[in-house]
């Protein structure tokens, strides 16, 4: 018999500390051609070796802190938005509101509180997450990780963009305030779980979908993230225009070089 499923109202999020490959430079959204060779997969890391990770395995309504050292995320949520957990692999993932097409529609957020030690300033960067989207599912733009915002400060984002799906990451730098995106040449809106990975190494901006390498730009090396924002997961937070996330999400995670 499978277990019972309840809503989630609390995530608790990861935080300990390694090190990955990275830092990143110039501007653009060159992508790497579907066929194309990718170098080597950078091999995943151990959720003892994450910054941040979110397995979405706990039970009665919570996250399973897998760090020991978590912050806790609260939902936000709007004109009725929740969160669900459903099955996936040996444990759950959560599915978020649907697309909608009316002027109001239900929203939901998870986000944290903000901490100095999810900000990377220049340091080497990776972040990513499992996600399953089906075709008839995709927007303009939805958001599955962010910290800060592209107008206010600076940002990193996870996102997919327009009805196409194809993933994105973006960098804003603290002191100019271009964005920096790298998107990935192949779709993720299928309807099958993808695992997405944004990765600064060097002067590198990277976007991996299943480990495959599938777009690179040129990033100043200098370039820093800090803000006082939190982290937000499936959205931006409250607002009309907040860039829902309308599929299924597991394993988000942020890795930032100490």
């Amino acid at each position: 018999m499978k277990p019972r499923l309840r809503a989630v109202t609390s995530v608790i999020v990861v935080v300990v500390s390694a090190a990955d490959p990275g830092a990143a430079r110039a501007v653009g959204t060159a992508g790497v051609p579907p066929g194309a060779p990718a170098r080597r997969a950078v091999p995943a890391l151990p959720v003892a070796a994450m910054t941040v990770h979110y397995g979405f395995n706990g039970r009665s309504g919570n996250i399973l802190d897998e760090s020991g050292d978590g912050h806790t995320l609260r939902v936000i949520s709007f004109q009725g938005g929740r969160v669900r957990p459903v099955v996936h692999g040996p444990g759950t993932a959560l599915a978020f509101p649907g697309k909608c097409a009316a002027l109001l529609c239900p929203q939901v957020t998870l986000q944290s509180a903000d901490s100095a030690d999810l900000n990377p300033g220049d340091r080497n960067l990776a972040f990513g997450a499992d996600v399953l989207l089906a075709p008839a599912q995709t927007s303009a733009g939805q958001n599955v990780l962010q910290k800060g915002y592209s107008t206010v400060s600076s940002q990193y984002k996870l996102q997919i963009d327009g009805t196409a799906g194809h993933p994105s990451c973006v960098l804003v730098d603290v002191r100019r305030p271009a964005i920096r995106v790298v998107r990935s040449a192949v779709t993720v809106a299928d309807g099958r779980w993808h695992r997405l990975r944004c990765r600064r190494d060097g002067s590198r901006w990277e976007v991996w979908v299943d480990e495959v390498l599938r777009g690179r730009v040129r990033i100043p090396s200098r370039l820093s993230v800090a803000n006082d924002q939190p982290l937000s997961i499936g959205g931006k937070g409250f607002y009309r225009d907040n860039d829902q996330f309308n599929g299924v999400l597991d394993n988000v995670w942020v890795w930032i070089d100490r």
